[in-house]
């Protein structure tokens, strides 16, 4: 199996760190990486979130996406024949308003190798949009209260999976789900979330990944939260997509040099047959 991390993100990440891109492949290298893909954060809809300082935080402006791939396709030059860095985009799965990653697609599709297709956001109180990976108090203010209940938030988190699966079934390039149990991630501050319903939702998305020739990004980040410390995807859903042939990739979401490859052999150790 090909050594690839295809979850990653750059400089250009307003959450992550300002090192340069050769820092994160020097280190991807040393670790036996053949493949890095760079999965950046694409510019979101003015104010999709109502809260300033945090939109300045969660992805590129957009006058910044034209020096993001020129920056990469240097990189990837300067570094052939070492490792292949594939460019790419960690799309998020905007409910109502498709239209504005569409345009993206459109504009970018060419230069795109690969792309990771996320929910990050869900509808909350007042029709406002919310972060579901923010921090648990957030979570609790925007969800709990809105959905009635922690299940309800799941069911609800799941059906914005499946309608991202949809959207990303008509897209041209390379693609995966991103950290399909990011729900997960402040579960230890939570109520307890229902095992059975999790099992029951990711279950019904195999059929829907299969039919749409879309991968899984196996996405370990969860283990390095304090509030998680789990992958954000569940070892029997991987061996049932093995079991079906749907792609697994590892997925770092490094969002700073020393994280790049971490926790590698957990997942080669369940996916590599």
């Amino acid at each position: 199996m090909l050594k690839w991390d295809g979850h990653t993100h750059s400089k250009f990440c307003y959450h992550g760190n300002p090192a340069e891109q050769q820092e994160y492949l020097d280190r991807a290298i040393g670790l036996g990486f053949q493949r890095y893909s760079v999965t950046e954060h694409p510019p979101l809809p003015d104010k999709l979130v109502d809260d300033p300082k945090l939109m300045l935080e969660l992805a590129m402006p957009e006058r910044e996406l034209p020096d993001y791939f020129a920056y990469m396709q240097e990189v990837k030059a300067r570094y052939e024949g070492r490792i292949e860095l594939a460019i790419g985009l960690e799309m998020d799965y905007l409910y109502k308003n498709e239209s504005f990653s569409d345009r993206i697609v459109d504009k970018w599709a060419a230069k795109m190798e690969d792309a990771v297709v996320s929910v990050h956001y869900l509808p909350s109180r007042g029709g406002s949009i919310r972060c579901i990976d923010y921090t648990a108090d957030d979570f609790k203010d925007a969800f709990l209260g809105y959905y009635g209940s922690i299940d309800k938030v799941v069911d609800e988190y799941f059906n914005h999976v499946e309608m991202e699966i949809e959207w990303a079934a008509q897209l041209p390039m390379r693609k995966r789900i991103g950290h399909v149990n990011l729900i997960r991630k402040f579960h230890k501050e939570l109520p307890e979330m229902d095992p059975v319903l999790i099992r029951r939702r990711l279950e019904g998305l195999l059929p829907k990944l299969k039919a749409a020739n879309i991968g899984v990004d196996v996405n370990v980040a969860g283990f390095r939260v304090a509030t998680c410390e789990e992958a954000y995807v569940p070892e029997w859903f991987m061996q049932a997509c093995l079991e079906q042939g749907i792609e697994l990739v590892y997925g770092s979401d490094s969002h700073k040099p020393e994280q790049a490859g971490f926790s590698y052999d957990w997942f080669a150790d369940r996916a590599i047959k």
